[in-house]
């Protein structure tokens, strides 16, 4: 898993040092605030998206030339393909993740006030439509990545 976060880290950097080579690139956008304090930070490697758009545009707000993030439609259009070849025969998107995401956390013994934070619910009453799932007791706080690398531990040794 590390390998691969570093992996696109390094391809970040790529895209980065190529869109300095760029007359008018502005880099990513900033909040007012951090632009003022840290003028040169929208054109840094620690500042840049790890899932940066394909191509460049133009920001619509000041008129720039920026690499955006990842657009969440394209990764819809990427999960929908997945669950096609893997023969799931029910709808899939980053949405149905995201339950998936809340339900596990809760199943896993997180208290409904973590999940809240997790998914930015400013109303706990939004979160509180996952609880359904609770039906047993709380087993501790558990990390769903956790589960699943565990998952994969044991299918490599087994």
């Amino acid at each position: 898993m590390i390998q691969l976060l570093r992996a696109q880290i390094l391809r970040v950097k790529s895209c980065l040092l190529d869109d300095l080579e760029i007359a008018g690139y502005g880099g990513v956008w900033m909040p007012d605030a951090l632009a003022r304090k840290y003028p040169s930070a929208s054109r840094e490697l620690a500042w840049q998206y790890l899932f940066p758009a394909s191509r460049l545009s133009i920001d619509p707000q000041d008129k720039v030339l920026r690499r955006h993030h990842y657009d969440e439609s394209s990764f819809n259009k990427i999960i929908r393909s997945a669950a096609k070849a893997c023969d799931i025969g029910k709808p899939v998107s980053s949405h149905t993740l995201r339950h998936s995401f809340a339900t596990h956390l809760l199943q896993s013994g997180a208290d409904i006030r973590t999940v809240q934070q997790q998914l930015g619910h400013s109303d706990v009453t939004t979160t509180e439509i996952y609880t359904h799932v609770l039906q047993r007791g709380a087993q501790g706080v558990r990390s769903p990545l956790s589960q699943l690398l565990e998952g994969l531990e044991q299918a490599a040794l087994g």
